[in-house]
């Protein structure tokens, strides 16, 4: 029996991209490049001059919180996948080979590994890029397995990083590894590939969650509308209905969120006094929709996180969660808000905008880019695969 390892790497090397996967592989390079672009001046690009392209590029894709998630997986596969295919000169089958691995490596991994604490976009992550790496490298299966096993030792991060720099640069050193291992291969390294099988039993993965058919990417990928944490695109969406059913002059005396509980596990900060801490918190996710209506980068500073008005928002704001739950778009989510003429408002929402079950149209696309930047949607237009590294080169050099 073929270990997992060799499993998913027969199934990278031998995948034929249909047309629809080559249409994910073309939306994924631009939403990654966009809100990569977008990181151009946060502070975090003066401390990652040390890494490698991958590592670089990989941190100022997630740092921003704006990338796309894989539902099934939890994972930011564009953020890991894309930046190491670039680094490497692979294109788009180099990425839907990484990018299905990724999908699938994370579903074994299951929502039990997510939901005792660790990230599971850095887990799934490293053995996802020296995938990758080693398609681009035009490393044989064999060789691509083995890069997989010397991937292991970086496949860590845990979710007591977010709020902090630490989370988005998990994802640059799972980026960097990946493409580390392949290299390592290539200059003769072995390694044994039924590591992946031991490493998995060691953090909850069951590989008999395995499903190598359907599309590259099994579900699609979700794209952010706010530069957030996923779990709070729903939050935000449903929340911002609200303000315009208030009258003028009423004050708001209470909010009740209620969702279930699976659904708000990345959301660690119940008074978040940072812009980072801001993009995981729940109660803040409610204030911004609420002031902001159409939260950007702005919403999300610490000067915003700390507006009187936002704090107080936050402070009228109780939580009911319902038990169980395996993904972080299960139920729905009801907010209901009571006011100070005695009336109340409620709103509930099932799939945000941006969902799988809802795709951005081409216009809320070109809103996105936009926002990454005035020139971002120029530079984005007819992009392929060695223009965008041609563009993150010239864009975010190293030093």
């Amino acid at each position: 029996m073929p270990s997992t390892a060799e499993q998913l790497v027969q199934w990278a090397h031998e995948y034929v991209p249909t047309e629809q996967d080559l249409a994910l592989s073309r939306r994924a390079l631009q939403d990654t490049v966009a809100v990569t672009l977008a990181a151009r001046r946060d502070p975090i690009r003066g401390a990652v001059g040390e890494l490698t392209d991958a590592g670089r590029w990989a941190t100022l894709a997630h740092v921003l919180s704006f990338d796309d998630l894989h539902m099934p997986s939890t994972t930011h596969i564009g953020a890991i996948c894309v930046p190491t295919v670039l680094a490497v000169g692979g294109g788009a089958r180099e990425y839907l080979g990484a990018a299905g691995v990724m999908a699938r490596l994370g579903t074994v991994l299951g929502w039990s590994h997510y939901a005792s604490g660790w990230h599971v976009t850095c887990t799934a992550g490293a053995p996802a890029a020296a995938v990758g790496a080693a398609l681009s490298l035009g490393l044989d299966p064999r060789q691509t397995a083995a890069a997989v096993a010397l991937a292991l030792p970086a496949a860590g991060g845990v979710q007591r990083a977010f709020g902090t720099a630490g989370k988005s640069l998990q994802v640059g050193f799972a980026a960097e590894a990946g493409v580390r291992a392949a290299r390592l291969v290539a200059s003769g390294a072995e390694a044994d590939p039924r590591a992946l099988d031991q490493w998995l039993g060691l953090v909850g993965g069951d590989p008999a969650r395995l499903e190598l058919s359907g599309p590259a990417v099994p579900g699609g990928l979700a794209t952010k509308v706010f530069p957030c944490c996923y779990s709070m695109q729903r939050l935000i969406s449903a929340a911002r209905r609200l303000p315009a059913e208030i009258p003028v002059g009423v004050a708001i005396e209470s909010i009740q969120v209620t969702t279930p509980e699976a659904t708000v596990r990345p959301l660690i900060y119940d008074r978040p006094q940072t812009g980072m801490q801001g993009q995981l918190s729940l109660k803040y996710a409610i204030a911004t929709a609420m002031l902001d209506r159409n939260p950007d980068f702005d919403s999300f500073t610490t000067a915003a996180v700390n507006r009187p008005a936002a704090q107080e928002l936050m402070s009228r704001t109780t939580v009911e969660l319902t038990a169980g739950g395996a993904g972080l778009l299960d139920g729905d989510v009801h907010i209901s808000v009571r006011l100070s003429d005695g009336t109340s408002r409620s709103t509930r929402l099932d799939q945000p905008p941006g969902s799988p079950a809802r795709p951005l149209t081409e216009n809320d696309l070109h809103g996105k880019f936009l926002s990454c930047g005035p020139d971002v949607p120029g530079l984005l237009a007819d992009l392929d695969w060695a223009t965008a590294a041609s563009i993150l080169k010239s864009e975010l050099p190293a030093g």
